[in-house]
């Protein structure tokens, strides 16, 4: 099979595995089963894709051509292909964790669940492959519709409102910004292709550059810079699922993704480091990082305290784009991979430690880790390597980012990356030194005695669990594999 074909099959295969699941929204067996059917037939056409896609293959295909000069192309190329590949391979794995826990939970409207799930991989997968601005943009508002449903799963006023404020955020900047930044980019280059190097080089000068670029930052909401950010932590209500897929699958991974692509394949990275236009972007993205890791050290809910342990590690992909060196743009792609694996680890963990326990607040956890060593181990190891810590694969990405931070000469915000891993150490070492150090309350989980009801969740929610924090364990070993895939984005 040819890559072009390829590429049209990997948008198709979620949106048939849609089809598929609502046909049987009345046989869960069926449902799930074409949920996982349709997961791994994209893993495997996404995979097929790379051998080309690293050898130096850029398949396009057009879908349709909405007026002359604007058309729905897909494209891939190396980081694209990254951002797929993270999608790809985490859909599988959420997919089996999602049966254990909508069932183990006993959730209502499973089938609108998985549908919409689908819809969105399809959508991740159309931002991934987008080849002109044009594309990114209608996949991108399509991914934000897909996704409200999930939100608003439970249908609870909480979540209503977190619905609102979810689409509110998201659809006002990208209207409000996005939408501009895309249609004055047309104005000054007569062009909305992702190029090599950049299509503004010579085309927009002087304080332009960073209000054009302001425009594009705060539009593209997804990436949660501050104060665009409020919707992720208001968006926890959702199941936990849905959590994963908001934080490592699907829609904070399209909104930095999103913002990689504008600043290589839009300004380039020569441009910004000539012109200094995204030198305001440095400073908003640290302080994104630092001020978000402080709120998250004074939530008590552990799905609130990962959503804002979120925000600041996007930051860290937002300062790798604005540092505007080939390490920056490295280290924030592979901050894409590597917080992907790391986050959905800890979200699956708080998502077993709700199913076995239903147990939401951090200051409840003590003992847990005796009686759930299985889903406690896997958090504290997607915990190191979300701080940064060898052997595991979170330590590859930062210490790209400080690189490109040295050849910025920006030593200010070396010293923001390393405090921010001391911050992360802060919020995140404790929920398993709780489960795993701190005593549990008397008589509630005395091992071996009759008060002992605590058990690991179900398998089909500790399996991934663990796959993912293994994971993170074989990323430190082939982050080789992922350089030299990555390395070719920067050339001009």
């Amino acid at each position: 099979m040819s890559a072009e074909s390829l590429l049209v099959l990997a948008l198709f295969i979620p949106l048939l595995g849609a089809f598929f699941i609502a046909l049987n929204g009345r046989r869960p067996n069926w449902r799930e089963g074409a949920t996982l059917l349709a997961s791994l037939l994209l893993l495997g056409a996404v995979l097929s894709l790379l051998p080309a896609v690293a050898g130096g293959a850029r398949p396009s295909v057009e879908l349709l051509e909405f007026a002359p000069g604007f058309p729905l192309r897909l494209t891939v190329e190396p980081l694209g292909m990254t951002f797929a590949c993270v999608a790809a391979l985490l859909w599988p794995l959420n997919s089996l964790y999602s049966i254990g826990y909508m069932r183990g939970n006993q959730e209502s409207h499973q089938t609108r669940f998985y549908v919409c799930f689908a819809v969105a991989i399809a959508c991740t997968i159309g931002v991934a492959f987008a080849g002109n601005l044009l594309t990114l943009f209608v996949f991108y508002e399509a991914l934000t519709l897909s996704t409200y449903p999930l939100v608003t799963h439970k249908g609870t006023p909480e979540a209503m409102r977190a619905g609102r404020l979810y689409l509110g955020i998201l659809i006002g900047t990208s209207i409000g910004f996005l939408l501009l930044a895309i249609v004055w980019t047309w104005a000054v280059a007569g062009s909305l292709e992702f190029a090599p190097g950049g299509i503004l080089a010579g085309k927009i000068e002087g304080p332009l550059a960073s209000v054009l670029l302001a425009l594009y930052m705060f539009g593209i909401g997804k990436a949660a810079l501050m104060p665009f950010h409020r919707w992720l932590p208001a968006a926890m209500v959702a199941p936990t699922p849905v959590s994963a897929l908001l934080h490592a699958v699907a829609v904070v991974k399209a909104g930095v993704f999103s913002v990689l692509k504008v600043t290589v394949y839009v300004f380039g990275v020569d441009f910004l480091n000539e012109t200094g236009a995204s030198v305001w972007l440095m400073w908003v993205a640290a302080l994104t990082v630092l001020l978000a890791s402080l709120v998250a050290l004074t939530q008590d809910n552990l799905k609130a305290r990962l959503a804002y342990s979120t925000v600041s590690q996007l930051g860290y992909v937002v300062l790798g784009a604005a540092l505007a060196t080939s390490m920056g743009v490295i280290g924030g792609s592979m901050q894409i991979v590597t917080h992907a694996l790391g986050k959905i680890t800890l979200f699956f963990c708080a998502g077993a430690i709700y199913t076995a326990t239903h147990k939401t607040e951090i200051s409840q956890l003590d003992g847990l880790g005796r009686v759930m060593p299985f889903t406690f181990g896997a958090f504290l190891i997607g915990a190191l390597s979300i701080v940064g810590l060898p052997p595991l694969g979170g330590s590859w990405s930062k210490w790209y980012l400080l690189a490109g931070a040295a050849d910025a000469q920006q030593w200010a915000l070396m010293a923001v990356l390393l405090l921010s891993s001391l911050l992360n150490v802060a919020y995140l070492l404790p929920v398993a030194a709780r489960g795993f150090f701190v005593a549990a309350p008397s008589g509630e989980l005395a091992v071996g005695g009759p008060a002992l009801a605590v058990r690991e969740a179900p398998l089909a929610c500790v399996i991934p669990l663990c796959l993912t924090a293994f994971g993170c364990l074989l990323l430190f070993f082939h982050a080789d594999s992922l350089y030299a895939l990555l390395a070719p984005i920067t050339d001009r």
